[in-house]
């Protein structure tokens, strides 16, 4: 019961994790971002201003705004994350200006990649978005 009452704050937290975590990648690492990470971005970094105004004013009607973000932006961290662990599926579609969206700075445990990340990201903001209830 607290998760959802708490839902929205948790989405926001997930989104400004998600967020913080890209720029220190990019900024503190030095990691280029590739043309998919940029899309990701653009899906993510609004969320983080958005969940955070309406976490603050309780105000749940911004699941209609949130909600095709992060559902869009899980579409494109998969298809990003296809295009980096399954063999052949970059062909479809090569990146051609900067770097190459099949690069992987990280690869822990031999999955857990960049667009990964970003997938858990946007997948736990729509769930919590989708638990959300009004106190």
């Amino acid at each position: 019961m607290i998760v959802r009452h708490n839902a929205l704050s948790i989405a926001w937290i997930v989104a400004v994790v998600a967020t913080l975590g890209s720029l220190y990648f990019s900024e503190v690492r030095g990691f280029i971002p590739c043309e998919l990470c940029w899309y990701q971005r653009i899906l993510m970094y609004p969320l983080s201003l958005i969940l955070g105004i309406a976490a603050f004013y309780d105000e749940h009607t911004i699941k209609k705004y949130a909600l095709p973000l992060s559902m869009l932006g899980m579409i494109v961290s998969s298809l990003h994350y296809m295009e980096q662990k399954i063999p052949g599926f970059a062909a479809i579609k090569p990146c051609t200006k900067g770097v190459p969206c099949t690069t992987s700075y990280i690869n822990w445990f031999g999955f857990v990649t960049i667009p990964f990340l970003a997938l858990i990201g946007f997948t736990l903001i729509t769930i919590f978005l989708l638990l959300a209830k009004r106190r």
